[in-house]
């Protein structure tokens, strides 16, 4: 891979990142499956964009993160107002997100903001090919220093224990409802600001953007859960919020180089036969997606083997003596 294709998926990574914590937040923490990521992502896109188109780009990151956070918040409502299912809940947002996305782009499938000014003009004016990795670096660090801070405050221990055990935390006076939402709201804050990044990051947006961006988020997460987590546990002999923020940063980092690989190694003879294109990326998201959470089952299972296989082996060295 060349060093501007490994600049690019980082740069894709970082931006991505924003998704896997969000994900981290809803699916690690508060134990929902949120399924309004895909269109709070785009949501939080067509907002960055118009305001760009405007001569205001970042006006339109912080409407990016203001309409992910009132996406968030109109899941939570459906989840502890109406009490629906959280699942049937953000797919209810979402398909109704997409309706509204349209509306916000003026009706149109796709918005450009080519040749004008983004949040990314300065930084890459200033410090050249490295000005957008600096940039998207600077959003993430604050937004992880950020979350962590949250998350060990009164409150944030408030939605992590609303997580681990709603009702133990309703017999504590503790309003779980209000703790829910703030979770959700928080989480696709930070789902509509990679949106509204990347869209100024690609000078484009449109309505199908943030298809499967929950199923790369998912897989983000996984892979630095799997890989990185163990690592940091490894080297932090605990496992912290940070450590979890970090891992999940680096598995989407992760999952963009290994994007990037196939996509350039494809016409390889062992890889050729599948004529892999960036139209399989979804499918490819989601196999890497049962690879990972997969793999700890299959671990298991071949540990298991083996402890088996040496019981069969001293039985059988037994019986001989």
């Amino acid at each position: 891979m060349s060093d501007v294709a490994l600049r690019g998926a980082v740069e894709l990574g970082l931006v991505y990142g924003l998704v896997a914590v969000g994900l981290f937040l809803s699916y690690r923490i508060l134990n929902l499956a949120d399924l309004t990521v895909d269109g709070s992502f785009t949501l939080g896109a067509a907002s960055s964009i118009m305001l760009t188109a405007a001569g205001m780009p970042w006006l339109g990151i912080l409407a990016a993160v203001l309409t992910g956070a009132a996406a968030g918040f109109v899941t939570a409502f459906l989840q502890t107002k109406l009490k629906i299912q959280s699942i049937l809940a953000g797919i209810l947002t979402m398909t109704a997100l997409y309706s509204i996305n349209l509306r916000v782009m003026g009706g149109k499938a796709s918005v450009n903001a080519i040749n004008l000014t983004t949040v990314f003009s300065f930084f890459k004016d200033t410090f050249g090919d490295f000005g957008k990795l600096l940039l998207i670096g600077i959003f993430l660090a604050v937004v992880l220093a950020a979350l962590v801070l949250f998350l060990n405050t009164q409150l944030g221990l408030s939605v992590r224990a609303t997580g681990d055990n709603e009702n133990m935390v309703r017999s504590s006076s503790i309003n779980g409802n209000f703790t829910k939402t703030l979770g959700l709201v928080v989480a696709n804050a930070m789902v509509g600001l990679s949106g509204g990044v990347l869209a100024q990051y690609q000078q484009s947006a449109d309505a199908g953007m943030g298809i499967g961006v929950v199923v790369i988020g998912l897989a983000s997460l996984i892979i630095g859960e799997v890989i990185f987590g163990n690592l940091l546990y490894f080297l932090c002999k605990r496992r912290t919020m940070l450590t979890g923020v970090i891992s999940a940063v680096c598995g989407s980092i992760l999952y963009r180089i290994i994007i990037g690989l196939v996509l350039q190694y494809n016409t390889l003879p062992a890889l050729k036969f599948l004529n892999i294109t960036t139209s399989d990326m979804k499918l490819l998201s989601s196999v890497i997606v049962v690879i990972a959470i997969s793999y700890p089952v299959a671990r298991d299972a071949v540990k298991l083997r083996g402890q088996k296989r040496k019981l069969k082996q001293t039985d059988g060295g037994k019986e001989n003596g």
